[in-house]
């Protein structure tokens, strides 16, 4: 069996990841506790590949968030996943690591892009302000990849850039969660409270391309193993179509039950108006899965009463 070393196994996609391998013979998972290993002390993470010598590793670990998260907290976005991208990758060379997948984030990408927007699009303009400190710290994870591979003619790190991933053990939280777990919360807040109305951020015309966790560690589990030539570039994984933040907001509204109104505050920002992603190179070694959003949105709004998330 093959040991996988899953970092941020608690999160929304290590989760989703670790489940798959338990799933899966041929893997062997591999985890540690952040209170037990520090990604961002190098000595430490160096002990543990030491340790247990893991044949692959997914990187999944990292500080995220959404609009008012990164606003507040841009220099610790950047030096959080610099350190960790940075001492993960380290060792995984040390240890002659088999295979390395690290996610970037779809807002890599400049605010004007041409949609949907192809990998060989980075870097050809500046990425939205309000997480350019996110996007710039993804971007040199990518970078770290892509460089190794040039330089030793390998291709045993693997960048990929999932759009707007969503499901259990999803961050809910409305001050530092990504808009559809932090309008679970909103919504089902408002059920409880039996309030009148809501007032949500923006003006609800940005698009987003919703990728299901489920759906991604399918796809990191077909990845693992297979011979992948990432020519200098990441790849892209998406569905291939988009929903309005005011159509979400319908959706979700619908399965949790709020009858009241919905309000929106265009005072708020919206951030790029547009994320969807072209995902054709990736397509050339696998087919993407596709749960249904409504399907989707259904299970992780289960998992998040069946949790009581506070």
């Amino acid at each position: 069996m093959k040991k996988v070393f899953v970092a941020g196994h608690t999160g929304l996609i290590g989760s989703a990841v670790s489940e798959a391998i338990l799933k899966d013979k041929k893997f062997e998972l591999v985890t540690s506790l952040r209170s037990d290993l520090d990604l961002n002390a190098y000595e430490e993470v160096r002990k543990f590949f030491d340790l247990h010598r893991p044949d692959y590793v997914v990187l999944a670990a990292g500080r995220v968030g959404g609009i008012l998260e990164n606003k507040n907290f841009p220099f610790d976005f950047i030096t959080s996943n610099l350190s960790v991208q940075l001492n993960v990758i380290r060792a995984a060379v040390e240890y002659d690591v088999e295979r390395t997948i690290l996610f970037g984030s779809s807002c890599m990408y400049p605010k004007h892009c041409d949609q949907p927007m192809r990998e060989d699009q980075l870097l050809t303009g500046k990425p939205e302000v309000t997480s350019i400190s996110y996007a710039i710290s993804k971007l040199a994870g990518v970078e770290l990849c892509s460089a190794y591979n040039r330089e030793f003619k390998d291709n045993r790190f693997l960048p990929l850039i999932p759009n707007s991933v969503y499901g259990p053990n999803d961050n809910f939280d409305p001050s530092s969660g990504h808009v559809l777990s932090s309008l679970i919360k909103k919504f089902h807040e408002a059920k409880v409270n039996n309030v009148n109305s809501i007032s949500l951020w923006g003006s609800g015309n940005p698009r987003r391309e919703f990728l299901f966790s489920r759906d991604l560690a399918e796809i990191v589990i077909n990845l693992l193993d297979k011979n992948v030539d990432v020519e200098d570039m990441p790849l892209n994984v998406g569905v291939g179509f988009d929903h309005s933040i005011k159509e979400l907001s319908e959706i979700i509204k619908s399965i949790i039950g709020f009858q009241g109104e919905v309000t929106w505050d265009d005072s708020k920002p919206d951030g790029a108006m547009q994320k969807l992603l072209d995902s054709t190179r990736i397509q050339k070694y696998l087919t993407i899965p596709k749960t249904d959003l409504v399907g989707g949105i259904h299970q992780t709004y289960q998992w998040f009463l069946d949790n009581e998330v506070s």
